[in-house]
Formats: C-alpha cells, structure tokens, sequence
C-alpha cells in the first residue's frame, strides 16, 4: 500500500503539470496494488479511483471517468457511512462532472447532498461547506438561475472570509464568480466592484 500511495503521490505531481500520460500508468498501477494489498472496497482504493477519474476528467474524457467516480463513491458510502466527509467530496466530483456536460439536473442533488453532508459533518462556517455553496452557485449560475446562485455565493464569500482571511486565493475565485453573476442580471457597478477586489488579492500572491 505504501508504494501505492508513492505512485498516487508522483502522478499527481504530473496531474498538476498537465502531463497526463505519464501520470495515467502510475494511477492505473497504484490502484491495482491497492485493490490487491487492501482488497477492492478499501477507502484507500477509492480514493485511487478518485485520483484517475479526475485525470480522465480534466481530459474531458467524461465517459471513463463517470464510472470510476460512481465506484469510488460506492466504496466510500459502504465502508465509512453515507454521511462521511469524504462522500462528500465523491459526490461532489460526480457533480462536477455532469455540469460540466450539462447534465444540471443530475448534478443538482449530488451538489445538495454534498452541502448537506458537510454542513452536518464539519458544521456551517467550515471552508468546505464554502467549496459546497460554491459548487451549487455555479451550477445555478451556469443554468442562468442568478437569484437562486447570488445567495449562496454570499454565504460562500462570508464563510471564506472568515475561515481563510480576506486576502485568500479562494475568496478571490469566489468574487469572480459573483461578478460574472452580476454582469448577467445588470449589476454593473458591483460587478466591477467584486472585479477589483479580487483582482487585487490576486496581484498580491
């Protein structure tokens, strides 16, 4: 397991720079050592699933990533509980990757399950719950439901704010995004407001 773990590790290193033949080997081998060491409903092996599911979706290899996400979520609900943190994030994955096919209406109660999950799990301010807001905002927003994505926006800014600083990366993501919301309903002078701001933070890393 130890070594499936060195490999996970290195090919998200080459996950971060892009060069996703050479990590694709080295996710396929750390998940094969994993299911063989731990056995194949282990968390460990879903979170190799995870891993290689993700890389096929940065790829926009949506389809044999779906599956990868759908199993690696299985194993995690069986084996730690459906209300585990880490459901959470599978659910959130899986989300993920239907927005980005425009399947909104199979993405939206992942998204809610995932917000749900979290705000029970790690309580309402945590950052994660934040990532949750975030994630349902931005499915809103992408379907053009700017009333139902501005509020949750605002509670993932005031969540962020408070538990990573003012000046952190993720707040800056977040002011993006409500600025291209409020470009959308004609709220031009927050929009650039929220620009700026982040703009801004981002001068400052």
């Amino acid at each position: 397991p130890y070594v499936g773990t060195s490999l996970n590790n290195l090919a998200k290193l080459y996950d971060a720079q892009g060069k996703y033949a050479e990590a694709e080997p080295l996710h396929k081998r750390a998940l094969q050592i994993r299911e063989k060491a731990l056995g194949p409903n282990h968390p460990s092996v879903a979170t190799s699933l995870n891993s290689l599911a993700g890389l096929y979706s940065a790829q926009g290899k949506y389809a044999e990533a779906e599956p990868l996400y759908k199993r690696s979520l299985e194993i995690r609900e069986k084996a730690l509980g459906p209300n585990h943190p880490d459901v959470a994030t599978s659910l959130n994955n899986l989300a993920g990757l239907y927005n980005a096919q425009g399947k909104y209406a199979e993405a939206e109660p992942l998204c809610k399950r995932a917000l749900a999950i979290r705000e029970k799990a790690l309580g309402p301010n945590h950052p994660d719950v934040g990532k949750s807001l975030n994630n349902l905002a931005r499915l809103y927003r992408t379907q053009g439901k700017y009333a139902e994505a501005e509020p949750l926006y605002k509670r993932s800014l005031t969540i962020w704010e408070q538990a990573l600083g003012p000046n952190h990366p993720d707040v800056a993501t977040v002011l993006e995004n409500m600025a291209e919301c409020y470009k959308k309903i004609g709220k031009d002078d927050e929009a650039k407001r929220f620009e700026e701001r982040a703009k801004r933070i981002r001068s400052k890393k």
